[in-house]
């Protein structure tokens, strides 16, 4: 996950795509629960790992999720947010 988050930190045009995406995934409630960070749910997060991956096991690189990020700040801009 460090690795996640240097290839995002590496690209300040991603950082308010990823924040407005962390707050979309995080589940309701997010700041009463440790560890306090509006992070997705665990079974969000597996499947969207299986289903990218086919397997729970594998982390997700981090390139993958800078073009996801890249992807949403596309669509965003398509739809006219």
């Amino acid at each position: 996950m460090l690795a996640v988050v240097i290839a995002v930190g590496r690209r300040p045009a991603l950082w308010v795509i990823a924040f407005r995406q962390m707050l979309l995934l995080a589940p309701r409630g997010w700041f009463r629960r440790f560890p306090f960070l509006p992070l997705p749910a665990p079974d969000y997060l597996e499947f969207r790992v299986v289903t990218q991956y086919g397997s729970g096991d594998h982390p997700p690189r981090p390139q993958d999720v800078v073009e996801y990020l890249a992807w949403c700040g596309q669509m965003r801009r398509i739809a006219g947010e």
